[in-house]
């Protein structure tokens, strides 16, 4: 038996969150080296490159690592999301005082690229989110003591 329009199981809001989001990074990607280079050259493709990866880095880890605790128990999915949440704010941070040491890059386009990342990457990871039909149930309330329903 097949089935022509299969159900969509309860993660597939977060696999469509997943999807968009490293599609709305890739024109993301595009975007920002195209500009970047155009107005600074060289150093603003380095600025969007890696405005990029630690702008979408830093959001879709979190989409990650939310499927992935999904399939834990709840305690412990809290604490995959709170260990991915304190280790991609310390590799931010590592990142970042790394690259102030540097100047091959362009840092107003890492920074705009940076904010345009958490911008696109979270609006296409909720348009992701609710463009999913995840089917609900309702259970109708008992009439009478016996607990059955009308």
């Amino acid at each position: 038996m097949s089935l022509v329009n299969p159900v969509a199981g309860p993660d597939a809001p977060l696999k469509a969150a997943l999807r968009y989001g490293l599609i709305g990074l890739g024109v993301l990607v595009v975007l920002a080296v195209a500009i970047g280079t155009a107005v600074s050259g060289v150093p603003g493709l380095w600025g969007g490159l890696l405005g990029a990866l630690i702008g979408g880095g830093f959001i879709l880890t979190t989409v990650a690592a939310v499927l992935f605790g999904s399939k834990l128990p709840p305690s412990t999915a809290g604490m995959v999301v709170l260990a991915s949440w304190a280790g991609k704010m310390l590799v931010a941070v590592v990142i970042i005082a790394i690259l102030n040491r540097f100047d091959f890059y362009d840092r107003v386009v890492l920074f705009l690229t940076v904010v345009g990342a958490l911008l696109i990457v979270l609006g296409a990871e909720t348009y992701g989110v609710l463009r999913q039909k995840v089917p609900t149930v309702t259970v109708p309330e008992a009439d009478d003591e016996s607990g059955t329903g009308g």
